[in-house]
């Protein structure tokens, strides 16, 4: 069991509660936040309920506010919607010097989410780093997973680009990842959170015309890699 302690901020949602399932069960002490007590609460009475019926008990998981979770947490991972993106940096910035952040955000503008609009930074990953400096290492990751999959028990069928400007960071990252049941790959600098981002619109597109909850695998890498 690993004792660093993991907050999802903005985590009451699908993608944040399916991460802190996954987390919890792979050993990981994970903190839901919210921007309310009160919200955070009702996610992790939500999130038990739902364990307690796959007979998954007894999770590692604690519900705060934002800047209390980024506080206490070893490293912090950021799942609001785009428009919450700046404020809740800006929230918890006190909170992450030195430490890993984790930002899952998507760039996505309705109505038009199926049309790639990336921010003048670059990607939402480049703009946290910018906004953040260099004493917080951003490492952008698992935009290209839909919720619905980590929400339910089977395996992930699905690899994660992860860009980050610190190799260490991006390999604590990789962890994280393989702990969730993926494969998680250096994509290079935090500029090239842009490529993932940018998916995701595509993604959309797919999913929309097929109706599923498509990836994307990384091919051509041996069967040590499988």
């Amino acid at each position: 069991m690993s004792n660093e302690v993991v907050a999802i901020i903005g985590g009451t949602g699908a993608l944040g509660t399916g991460l802190a399932r996954r987390w919890s069960a792979a050993g990981y002490p994970v903190i839901i936040g919210s921007r309310t007590q009160d919200k955070a609460d009702e996610a992790l009475k939500d999130l038990e309920a739902v364990m307690a019926e796959r007979g998954q008990g007894n999770l590692r998981v604690r519900a705060m506010e934002n800047l209390a979770a980024a506080s206490t947490a070893d490293i912090v991972v950021l799942t609001v919607p785009f428009a919450h993106h700046k404020s809740t940096l800006e929230t918890i910035r006190p909170a992450l010097e030195g430490k890993i952040l984790i930002d899952v955000t998507v760039p996505l503008m309705p109505p038009k989410v199926g049309t790639v609009q990336l921010p003048p930074e670059g990607s939402a990953g480049a703009a946290a780093q910018q906004l953040l400096g260099e004493g917080v290492m951003v490492v952008s990751a698992f935009q290209n997973v839909a919720a619905h999959h980590l929400q339910e028990g089977h395996g992930l069928d699905c690899d994660v680009l992860v860009s980050g400007n610190s190799k260490e960071a991006r390999e604590k990252v990789i962890e994280l990842v393989q702990a969730v049941g993926m494969r998680g790959f250096h994509a290079g600098p935090i500029a090239n959170a842009a490529a993932a981002e940018a998916l995701t619109s595509v993604i959309i597109n797919i999913n929309r015309a097929h109706k599923c909850h498509a990836g994307i695998r990384i091919t051509g890498l041996g069967e040590e890699h499988g």
